[in-house]
């Protein structure tokens, strides 16, 4: 069945807009089996919400979804070696990477084990110098400091070599992690990750920050066994939870689904004195939103690990002293807008570099001295996006070696391509999944990896730019740009990685206004046929390719696809469509 959208399959974006679900019937089965209105029906449908499944997926319990935490493969063994490490008074470090991912799930062991009196210790590498996870070099430092357990959180998994120098230094490890797993499990005292091969717990969806809760779970019930009372509630580290599961793009549905839905409620309770530092610092007020931990929060915490501050998130989150707090958050915005602004002047010059040299239906492959290798992976999202073409970035330092970061299409294999171009000599080291990958590579073999990659992968990326498709929930007419819309969108919330926000479209809409705002924006407005006005904002309209048509004039009509948003300010709350493409009509 054809389900094209309006008869577009080229948009001003050059997509093929395509309904999500147009199964009338299961659309009126939730409708009678739950009393639904028909757009919540509507919007459940695109989603595979099982008809029996509604009132869960409508309200989700942390308790309707919470398993025993010894399911993970591990988890007893981990429980056990550190709180007997505690028992014995033994040093024990928390090892966490450098991403939101690890820092909320630093804070939360951080902060679980403040409320016996004990401050563990906390390691952080740096991204540049010392790279992804935990190194020989590291636990060198860490023994010389005196720890004689270390933790490692999101991370650890895969660092054999690394873990067998710990090993011989004498510390004992506990990995936690959630990364894809092969082969053996690596040296260490316990090994939790719901993605080891041999972990039939079926929560491999979880994000770190969720395996870390889970862990805090059976670090209560250990306690609890043993006889220790006045037991932390985890619940109140949940927020970090659900700033970690945002962060990471895992999957919002099931366990991830209730923990980001409850979280959210204990984030906004501010009782965490640095995310009220960063919030205040930020300019924004709960209640948050999955916007807020992924757009506002995430950006600045992670800030900090990509141009070589990497403890301060963890720190600003574990804290509780206030005035450490503010001065954290201070120094992250300010680090942030510096990420930004670098990021601003190299994806200007990665786009010049890029469609100057660019061929049609290939990987785009643009390298530079000096590009900062914190910023090359948000460049390489952002063009792969603007260009509808997989993109690699590569920043080359003073030594003539090349630090790559790329971002692919659905239906591109990267990862894998770049993995292959590692086998046949031509990269220092390279990998990575489906949609991203990294490598390092010598300057003078940038030109031969490039030929290599585009014509290793040409006929995948022709076959996913045919398939390259928008999906819509549904038609609607002005009049439902409205609160009423917003409430009930919010009700299939939260959104994120396999729950994606609902997207609708406008049809024969007249340009009324359209006026280019500061940072390529355009604020807009359309009326229909019948006179009904509605208010939009199309962001980044100039990088989106949409500028030009927007401010066309009041003689173009368009069909317009976008997310209904409710914008708050100065106690003044306005619903606006936010124009994500435009059709001709």
């Amino acid at each position: 069945m054809d389900n094209t959208v309006l008869d577009v399959t080229s948009s001003v974006r050059g997509r093929h807009w395509v309904f999500r679900n147009e199964d009338d019937e299961i659309i009126t089965d939730y409708v009678n089996t739950h009393g639904l209105d028909v757009l919540t029906a509507r919007l459940l449908a695109g989603r595979k919400v099982d008809v029996a499944n509604v009132p869960e997926f409508l309200e989700p319990r942390l308790k309707h979804f919470m398993p025993d935490p010894y399911d993970m493969a591990g988890m007893e063994e981990a429980v056990t070696a550190f709180i007997d490490a505690m028992d014995a008074g033994r040093p024990i470090a928390v090892f966490a990477d450098y991403d939101v991912d690890g820092a909320t799930s630093a804070a939360q062991l951080l902060r679980w084990g403040r409320h016996f009196g004990q401050e563990f210790g906390l390691y952080i590498p740096d991204r540049i110098r010392e790279g992804y996870g935990p190194s020989e070099q590291a636990f060198e430092i860490l023994k010389s400091q005196g720890f004689e357990v270390v933790v490692t959180l999101d991370c650890g998994a895969a660092a054999h070599s690394a873990l067998e120098s710990a090993q011989e230094l004498g510390l004992d490890i506990i990995v936690i992690d959630h990364h894809l797993m092969e082969g053996e499990l690596p040296p260490c005292r316990a090994l939790v990750n719901p993605n080891r091969p041999d972990d039939d717990s079926g929560l491999g969806f979880l994000a770190a920050a969720g395996v870390t809760f889970m862990l805090l779970a059976g670090l209560n019930r250990e306690m609890r066994r043993r006889g220790k009372s006045n037991l932390p509630n985890i619940l109140d580290f949940l927020g970090l939870t659900a700033l970690g599961t945002i962060c990471d793009v895992v999957p919002l549905t099931q366990l991830n689904r209730a923990i980001v839905r409850q979280g959210l409620k204990v984030l906004s309770g501010v009782h965490n004195p640095g995310i009220a530092a960063l919030a205040d610092t930020a300019q924004i007020n709960p209640p948050y939103t999955t916007y807020h931990a992924g757009f506002v929060l995430g950006p600045r915490i992670n800030a900090g690990g990509r141009i070589g501050q990497a403890n301060m998130g963890a720190e600003l989150l574990s804290t509780e002293d206030s005035q450490k707090a503010y001065h954290h958050a201070a120094e992250l915005d300010r680090v942030n807008a510096e990420r930004k602004q670098l990021q601003a002047q190299i994806l200007f010059e990665a786009d010049e570099a890029a469609t100057k040299n660019m061929l049609e239906d290939r990987v785009v492959v643009t390298a530079m001295p000096g590009w900062h290798p914190g910023i090359i992976g948000i460049v390489a999202g952002r063009l792969k996006d603007q260009l509808g073409l997989p993109v690699i970035v590569i920043g080359v330092d003073e030594d003539g070696i090349g630090k790559g970061s790329g971002r692919s299409l659905k239906g591109v294999n990267l990862g894998g391509a770049i993995s292959e171009a590692k086998n046949r000599g031509l990269l220092i080291s390279g990998g990575g999944h489906a949609m991203a990958g990294g490598l390092t590579i010598e300057v003078e073999k940038i030109k031969e990896f490039e030929a290599f990659i585009q014509e290793y992968l040409k006929d995948d990326v022709i076959a996913a730019r045919q398939m390259q498709r928008y999906t819509i929930d549904c038609l609607i007419r002005p009049t439902a740009v409205s609160e009423a819309t917003v409430n009930l969108i919010e009700q299939v919330g939260p959104f994120g990685a396999s729950n994606p926000e609902p997207v609708f479209v406008l049809d024969n809409l007249n340009i009324a206004y359209a006026e280019r705002l500061r940072g390529g924006h355009v604020r807009c407005a359309f009326n229909d046929r019948d006179g009904a006005r509605v208010n939009g904002i199309c962001f980044n309209a100039e990088e989106k390719g949409l500028s030009e048509t927007l401010l066309s004039g009041n003689d173009t009509r368009v069909h317009v696809a976008g997310r209904i948003k409710q914008d708050r300010w100065n106690g003044r709350t306005r619903t606006d469509l936010q124009v994500e493409d435009l059709a001709l009509a």
